[in-house]
């Protein structure tokens, strides 16, 4: 699946959107994505100019947009007035720096779901060598509830 069916499953776009293409997805369980890291990255101007590092910060949004794509996938076609909410991030773990030429393979996977919160493990990849991973928390608001 493509940028232009990622686009009509999430509301990030350029320079947020932070996956390429769905490898697999198994509604409201798990998902497997790639983002192909390229020196035109916005972030790398000034991240770090003379030795370009992407934030780890933005790899955990990798997966957590890894994690949306799993959800909206079972939430199809009523997707237009839900939002999601990042809750907790836990044992993140950075292990190598992501530079650009790099393809993450990012992995995630539901390990628990209580009405509209859920956890995920998310592992990034990076030729088979684990670069980052963590486990963290959404919730999924229906925006057109209590307006």
């Amino acid at each position: 699946m493509d940028i232009n069916y990622i686009k009509n499953l999430l509301p990030h776009r350029y320079p947020f959107l932070l996956i390429d293409r769905i490898i697999e997805c198994v509604p409201d369980e798990s998902a497997h994505t790639i983002k192909c890291v390229t020196i035109n990255e916005q972030f790398f101007q000034g991240h770090f100019p003379d030795k370009p590092i992407m934030p780890g910060v933005l790899i955990v949004e990798a997966l957590a947009q890894t994690a949306a794509v799993a959800v909206a996938k079972a939430k199809e076609p009523n997707l237009e007035n839900l939002s999601v909410f990042f809750m907790t991030i836990d044992k993140c773990k950075f292990r190598k720096p992501v530079t650009p030429g790099d393809v993450l393979d990012l992995y995630v996977k539901r390990t628990n779901k209580v009405k509209n919160v859920y956890k995920f493990e998310g592992k990034c990849l990076v030729d088979g060598v684990i670069f980052a991973q963590c486990n963290f928390t959404a919730m999924i608001q229906d925006d057109t509830i209590n307006s």
